[in-house]
């Protein structure tokens, strides 16, 4: 027919309306009742501990929400109850700031040392201090008179330098 049989007016949680069953985490219990003040209790179970999981957790959440918002209609009603922040300066008062990397004077730059190129433009970085070189360190102003064509990654031996002869 349509007609409304039972209600369950679920006011807060956990309350009187919806309990959890003490032994089992799927069973509940929720007080039904008519509109003529008769009230009767009904059992209702999850096959699946997720669903009554769900379940737990949407009633949990609605009622959580609720106090938000009766908790923002509160402080609308009374703006003045909350903090009072002034962010602006006061008369007379300045902030410095201190930033790495800019300018000081027009035309002057921070780093003005050029740094070596390797191929495609990258910038290589020195190596690194005590490091052993992989290149070979020639004598005090000397250079090898040839140099081979050799594949990267290969080691430079005495065969393929020829030092000139003092």
């Amino acid at each position: 027919s349509g007609e409304l049989f039972a209600q369950a007016p679920v006011e807060q949680f956990p309350g009187v309306a919806v309990e959890g069953v003490t032994d089992s985490s799927r069973y509940f219990v929720i007080r039904i009742e008519d509109g003529n003040g008769r009230r009767a209790f009904i059992g209702v179970g999850f096959a699946d501990r997720g669903d009554a999981f769900d379940f737990n957790v949407a009633l949990q959440d609605h009622f959580k929400w609720v106090r938000q918002q009766s908790e923002l209609a509160r402080q609308a009603e009374n703006p003045e109850q909350g903090p009072k922040l002034d962010l602006g300066f006061k008369e007379g008062q300045t902030i410095k700031l201190n930033i790495a990397n800019m300018k000081k004077k027009e035309g002057v730059t921070g780093n003005t040392r050029p740094r070596p190129t390797g191929l495609g433009g990258l910038s290589l970085l020195p190596p690194p201090p005590g490091g052993k070189s992989s290149a070979p360190v020639c004598p005090a102003g000397e250079q090898p008179s040839t140099l081979s064509a050799q594949l990267p990654g290969t080691p430079i031996t005495d065969s393929l330098l020829s030092w000139p002869q003092p």
